[in-house]
């Protein structure tokens, strides 16, 4: 069996904001169809390192690859899905719902009217996400979680091949985190790949193949998946659940956990 394509890999990854170092060295990799979550306490670098992999914070060191290339001449951005930390959807613009997720479709539009199969991917995000009886309604009139919604659908409008996501669940109510983790097994059964920050794991536990503990900007260890709500609520409390000893031996992220989707 061929192995899989590596999607995203960061090596040896370090970035600066201001006068502080935030990533000190950063390894991770993202395989074709896997779910990573990266975990860990407020201040370890999380947000930071999926905001290396778009681009909005720039690496002081290390390297950076996308779909098999170097960062700097990647270009095929249509490839990949963002969802960041907070909603921004409605940010006073007077638009709709579909209009807000159409902009997902921008890529693949090209500077012409949306077609019939952008049109077809945007209905399809609205429902995967329930948001389809508030496709005509202004997103101002939405509720937090409901913009979230809005942000995730847009993502997906895209038909992206890798999702990076920024604690999605954030201000979502449980029936929406059900229906988002519903969506996103979709997406991976269809072959998406997701890299995503979680703070409570919820009900996107089943679905996560591996996850990086960051701590003070480093991967500390890889959790075992059976250990994974407890390494994600209490990062304090667990000094080593057999992923710092194999990276220490010099095992790769993916040979410490190689995958196991429930």
């Amino acid at each position: 069996m061929a192995a899989p394509e590596t999607v995203m890999a960061l090596r040896a990854a370090t970035a600066t904001l201001g006068a502080r170092t935030v990533l000190r060295g950063i390894d991770l990799t993202v395989d074709s169809g896997e779910v990573v979550a990266l975990l860990g306490a407020n201040g370890s670098g999380k947000s930071t390192a999926i905001r290396t992999v778009i681009g909005q914070v720039p690496l002081s060191g290390g390297e950076l690859e996308l779909f098999g290339t170097p960062f700097a001449r990647f270009r095929d951005w249509r490839r990949v899905g963002y969802v960041p930390q907070r909603s921004t959807a409605a940010a006073g613009v007077p638009a709709t719902v579909r209009e807000v997720v159409s902009s997902g479709r921008l890529s693949h539009a090209r500077l012409r009217p949306l077609g019939r199969s952008d049109r077809a991917a945007v209905t399809q995000a609205l429902e995967l996400v329930g948001m389809s009886d508030r496709a005509r309604d202004s997103v101002n009139a939405l509720s937090g979680g409901q913009h979230q919604r809005v942000l995730i659908a847009r993502a997906l409008a895209g038909c992206p091949d890798l999702l990076i996501m920024d604690e999605p669940l954030a201000g979502m109510d449980l029936t929406s985190q059900d229906v988002l983790a519903e969506a996103l097994r979709e997406q991976v059964a269809g072959g998406t790949s997701v890299l995503l920050v979680l703070h409570e794991l919820g009900p996107f536990a089943p679905l996560i193949d591996r996850a990086a503990v960051l701590r003070d900007g480093v991967v500390e260890r890889v959790a075992d998946p059976e250990a994974l709500h407890d390494i994600a609520c209490h990062p304090h409390d667990h000094h080593d659940v057999g992923g710092s000893a194999a990276i220490g031996a010099g095992l790769s992220l993916s040979e410490v956990n190689p995958g196991t989707r429930r």
